[in-house]
């Protein structure tokens, strides 16, 4: 599978089954048991970026582009915090979702604005760019140019989550633990953690906090990287 179809796959797959299974899993309601476990994981990732933005005691005062923001579950609550937010998805049905729920804790607010977007065509400015739980869909050559084109739009932080590629997870992987039974419908592409700050080093970014989390089925790595000044 060549890197346009599975960025045909994603779209389509978060348009489809995969929209509904997804929600329910960034949801709230009843769900099996691997998936209640993804979403204890992806929650996690999410609390710890909103605690490290609001350690720093200046959210009110970013603009922060959300690039693949899923249902929202990040992008809501920093727009609850004050940060403007602009959200995107390759997802119509994944940013439909996000603004209703967006509505349903906001009201009627422009902020977050949402829309139905490729990464890769994102335009603008933003203090902070944040990537969560995007990259595992893509191999390495598709995820460099994904991170080059966000460090562009980072006037100073970017922030990126990501399957690292370890050989523990790597065998788990191959015996179809990783993503296990229908869960497993795009992908599961892992990343060393040494290429990814590689990549973020050629354009311009150093790392300054990480975090690991780790559950049964969800696993990802966490990098914040701020820009290098000239």
């Amino acid at each position: 599978m060549n890197t346009v179809d599975d960025k045909t796959v994603v779209k389509e797959y978060f348009n489809a089954t995969g929209f509904d299974r997804w929600r329910r899993i960034y949801g709230d309601g009843e769900v099996n048991k691997v998936q209640l476990d993804i979403r204890t994981g992806h929650q996690q990732t999410v609390d710890k970026v909103l605690s490290w933005l609001r350690a720093d005691g200046n959210l009110a005062d970013l603009s922060i582009c959300d690039a693949g923001c899923g249902v929202g579950s990040l992008s809501i609550p920093l727009a609850e915090a004050g940060a403007q937010v602009f959200a995107s998805d390759i997802s119509e049905k994944m940013t439909g979702e996000a603004a209703k729920r967006a509505k349903d804790s906001l009201g009627n607010s422009n902020n977050p604005t949402f829309v139905v977007q490729d990464l890769e065509e994102l335009s603008g400015s933003y203090h902070t760019v944040v990537c969560l739980d995007v990259l595992i869909h893509y191999p390495q050559d598709k995820a460099a140019q994904m991170i080059a084109h966000l460090a562009k739009l980072a006037e100073s932080r970017l922030i990126l989550s990501f399957a690292p590629k370890t050989l523990a997870l790597t065998v788990l992987k191959k015996i179809g633990d990783f993503f296990p039974g229908p869960s497993k419908a795009t992908r599961a592409y892992q990343h060393k953690e040494a290429d990814i700050i590689k990549i973020l080093a050629d354009n311009g970014f150093s790392i300054q906090r990480n975090e690991m989390t780790s559950t049964r089925f969800y696993f990802s790595r966490l990098l914040e990287a701020t820009r290098i000044s000239n």
